[in-house]
């Protein structure tokens, strides 16, 4: 029966006409206003037979959207997306229309065809296939698809997960761009920072008359970066599973993906100070965002921060803050979607660590063991944002057979 699952979530074509409608309705963050591409969401759930739908909305922009399917007592399994997007910026630079799904070459084109438009279509052909299977799995199958994700979620998943008692699941699965070959069962912390210089200012020929806050900045910023691999104490288990992956995974996201997902990275952001160029710098300004891994607290990287910073009269500023995350990498449900993706792709996918935040973090935080299994981006947020239409259909297919799997169903 499982073929006659994969095959129910494996069609291409309504995959792509939900996609396409997903993708007209412009929902770029800024503004973040998802109320449109909601109400696309909600009718196409609507349509799948047995299905619960309704909304759980933060605000009038901020729209969130959940659909229940429920077959006798059992487990619980979440269906997870983002309706945001990034903007489409220059129009003039896409090939394409940009709010739009245009076929080329076996790919699709347009802004959210990979991150996540195409995902959710991928999740809802996934969620009508388990509608039309029931007698493969037994409990409660929960697709929530929110906004806010790329402002960190507050509005969506997060008001999801503290309002909507559906949500509280027992594993959860987010098609948030990826690739199949690669799962993602966790994710690195961050620390977004603003330090804040202030000196005074003198003509730029009588230097000995300032404090110039520019070059103050400028140390500070250079004691930060050091912090780039610091010590700490990592998980064994997490290690030995990154280090086994990376060889497959680097040749999905890049060589270098692995030291970058075991150690701190320092990225400078934002840099601006001063008035004049001959004039002395009274004040300077720089923005940060250090990534922490799994096994280094939030606490522990901003004690550090705050020790390389001591002496230099820099205000320290943290914008944003959230801890590191993961699934165990033997956990039942990492286990079904490496089993979905080898039944589907033929190959068995590896596991790893995620270098980028997703809304993963919120339901890890949630107690939800939860991995991300989505397609391989190509311009993501760029110009031409495009995925291949082959990934779509394995991420449906692996989504939902690991869901069948996950509720009793093998």
């Amino acid at each position: 029966m499982s073929d006659a699952l994969l095959a129910t979530a494996g069609d291409a074509a309504r995959l792509l006409a939900d996609a396409d409608e997903l993708m007209r309705a412009d929902s770029s963050n800024p503004p973040g206003d998802c109320a449109a591409v909601a109400a696309v969401a909600e009718r196409i759930a609507r349509a799948v037979p047995g299905a619960r739908v309704f909304r759980a909305d933060f605000d009038a922009a901020n729209v969130n959207v959940v659909a229940v399917l429920e077959n006798r007592s059992g487990p619980a399994v979440l269906l997870n997306g983002h309706l945001d997007t990034y903007g489409i910026g220059d129009a003039t630079a896409w090939s394409v229309p940009p709010l739009a799904a245009t076929v080329r070459r076996d790919m699709l084109y347009g802004r959210g065809s990979a991150d996540m438009k195409g995902g959710i279509a991928a999740m809802l052909a996934a969620f009508r296939a388990v509608a039309a299977h029931r007698d493969l799995w037994r409990g409660r199958v929960v697709l929530a698809l929110a906004s806010d994700e790329e402002s960190m979620g507050v509005r969506g998943t997060q008001h999801l997960l503290e309002t909507v008692p559906e949500c509280r699941a027992d594993a959860c699965l987010i098609a948030d761009a990826g690739s199949p070959r690669v799962a993602r069962f966790g994710e690195k912390g961050m620390l977004w920072v603003r330090l804040h210089a202030k000196g005074r200012a003198a003509h730029g020929a009588h230097v000995h008359l300032g404090d110039n806050a520019a070059a103050r900045l400028i140390e500070a910023i250079r004691r930060v970066q050091s912090l780039a691999g610091m010590p700490f104490v990592p998980d064994s288990a997490i290690v030995a599973a990154v280090r086994a992956a990376a060889p497959a995974s680097e040749a999905e996201a890049g060589r270098g993906e692995t030291e970058t997902l075991l150690n701190v990275t320092v990225n400078l952001g934002r840099l601006a100070g001063g008035r004049l160029r001959n004039l002395v710098a009274d004040q300077a300004s720089a923005e940060l965002d250090i990534r922490i891994p799994f096994g280094l607290s939030t606490v522990a990287a901003e004690a550090a921060l705050r020790m390389v910073l001591a002496g230099l009269r820099v205000d320290v500023e943290i914008l944003v803050r959230w801890e590191p995350s993961a699934t165990s990498p033997d956990a039942k449900l990492v286990r079904a979607v490496l089993d979905a993706g080898e039944a589907v792709l033929g190959t068995r996918p590896v596991a790893t660590m995620r270098v980028g935040a997703s809304d993963a973090r919120l339901t890890r935080a949630a107690g939800i063991p939860t991995v991300v299994y989505g397609p391989a981006p190509i311009n993501m947020g760029a110009p031409d944002e495009h995925v291949a239409i082959a990934d779509l259909v394995a991420v449906a297919r692996v989504h939902a057979l690991a869901a069948v799997r996950i509720l009793g169903g093998g």
